[in-house]
């Protein structure tokens, strides 16, 4: 697929210890301003929809903040429904932005009220779409800033670098922990992750209450998508 403007895959100069020019961030603003709409649950792998869009996937614990994070993005409260019960995603959710970007919510690990059988099953959905999937071009794995990674994590990863799907750690909620403490678990997780083959070198950390580092994941993922 051929690179859109402002996203060329030529040197850029750092910007806010990023590689993103302002025309970068400015047009993934602007994308992520574009209508954007539910598509589709699938419940099993083959109602998933054609793989004709490229897609940007979210993932990590059922309470870590993925409803609230999709709607941060495209600055819509109720686009992707969030819960106070964790685990009640239990279908691979795909959200459509302008007609040429497909976000996915992929189900929660961890803390599913469900039956062991049931948890198992949407839990193997979400790895047969990661094993499966030519038009994913990435997955944001998030994290609780105020916890950092955990073994669920790793488990997590392991099965991301076993499907060689590139994906890239965003930590959650900075808004609940001091900015030093944000920077400092951003770094602990950059050298966490530095010897996993699958995953991007880069860690950011956002929040959804306060928009920071918003700007800066929305330009990962047009990047991502488009390059």
């Amino acid at each position: 697929m051929s690179s859109s403007p402002g996203w060329s895959s030529a040197r850029r100069p750092e910007v806010m210890d990023e590689v993103f020019t302002a025309a970068e961030i400015e047009a993934a603003r602007v994308m992520f301003a574009r209508p954007a709409e539910f598509l589709m649950g699938a419940a099993q792998i083959d109602q998933l929809p054609a793989p004709d869009l490229p897609e940007i996937a979210f993932a990590g614990r059922s309470n870590v903040g993925k409803s609230s994070l999709i709607n941060g993005l495209v600055n819509r409260s109720g686009l992707a429904r969030s819960s106070s019960e964790p685990g009640r995603t239990r279908e691979v959710n795909f959200f459509v932005l302008d007609g040429r970007l497909r976000l996915v919510d992929l189900p929660g690990y961890g803390f599913a009220r469900a039956s062991r059988g049931e948890t198992k099953r949407f839990q193997n959905l979400a790895r047969d779409y990661l094993r499966g999937r030519p038009n994913l071009r990435r997955v944001f794995l998030l994290i609780d800033a105020r916890h950092g990674l955990k073994p669920p994590d790793a488990e997590a990863m392991e099965a991301f670098d076993l499907a060689a799907v590139s994906y890239e750690v965003v930590l959650t909620k900075s808004d609940k922990i001091k900015p030093a403490q944000a920077e400092a678990e951003r770094l602990r997780t950059e050298a966490a992750i530095a010897k996993r083959p699958a995953a991007f070198p880069r860690a950011l950390a956002v929040s959804a209450v306060t928009a920071a580092g918003l700007e800066l994941l929305r330009a990962e993922a047009a990047r991502a998508a488009f390059d």
